[in-house]
């Protein structure tokens, strides 16, 4: 039996999430003996919302295969050509198609073809997107004439949604991972037909934040219902969540699927560890 193992990292959140992902991407990475990295890079612009240029690089340095996106894939508007001409960086293919980028795309994992697919949910979402599932349908239609290994990101805030688009995929792709909450659940597993489930990955971020933001201008906003600056929490401990899924090249079935938790106490303030 042949098997490659793909390590699956949550949302990245600014640049404190940056530096707990480049310190520790290289020990995990060998510690799992992964084949490829697919990290959902959305959040990794130094305020928390977008992604730039600069992170696309900083996470192509740092090996990583697909960077998957959801609702701040717009954020930053430098990064709207980079979407047109390249396909290592998705955004939610439920997205009208006449938005910048693609949602879904291939990449060679040593002598394997892996198909990525970036969905977004509409549960509790404000932006008007498609339907997820007859989206995925469609794209499956041209995928499964490439691979049978593919992976679906699917960035919804519903825990529900996100359990229903995984039962419904079920046996149709290797791996369904939740995104956009930021707080890694504790139901990964393999669903009956062979797809490896989790609700949410978690993020790259501080521990004890809101979502990777500073906590305090949150709950006041709650209480007053007035608006707030968001900012991103640089003070550690700092967490790194995520999956690493074992699949069957035959099959396309997921063999095993291992949450990854890990938290630094030393990454303090940005800049300091």
């Amino acid at each position: 039996m042949s098997k490659i193992k793909v390590l699956l990292i949550g949302d990245v959140v600014g640049s404190s999430g940056c530096q707990m992902f480049q310190k520790h991407i290289g020990t995990l990475k060998e510690k799992y003996q992964v084949d490829a990295i697919i990290v959902n890079g959305e959040n990794s612009a130094a305020d928390g919302r977008g992604i730039t240029l600069k992170g696309m690089n900083f996470f192509k340095h740092n090996k990583v295969d697909i960077v998957t996106s959801g609702n701040h894939i717009w954020a930053k508007h430098e990064i709207y050509q980079y979407l047109n001409e390249n396909r290592d960086l998705l955004r939610p293919a439920n997205f009208p198609s006449e938005c910048p980028g693609t949602g879904a795309t291939v990449f060679t994992c040593g002598h394997f073809t892996v198909g990525v697919i970036n969905l977004q949910g509409r549960t509790f979402m404000r932006e008007q997107v498609s339907c997820p599932f007859k989206t995925v349908d469609t794209i499956l239609t041209y995928l499964k004439s490439k691979t049978n290994i593919i992976i679906v990101d699917f960035h919804a805030e519903a825990t529900a949604e996100k359990q229903a688009i995984g039962y419904y995929l079920d046996g149709k792709v290797s791996a369904v991972v939740g995104t956009h909450t930021h707080i890694q659940t504790a139901d990964s597993r393999i669903l009956k037909n062979g797809t490896a489930y989790i609700t949410d990955l978690g993020m790259v971020g501080a521990l004890n934040s809101m979502i990777g933001m500073k906590k305090a201008p949150i709950i006041q906003s709650m209480i007053s219902q007035m608006p707030v600056r968001f900012s991103v929490e640089t003070e550690g401990p700092m967490v790194m969540c995520g999956v690493v899924i074992e699949i069957d090249t035959d099959t396309g079935k997921a063999l095993n699927i291992e949450r990854v938790y890990l938290v630094d106490e030393e990454i303090n303030i940005l800049g300091n560890s």
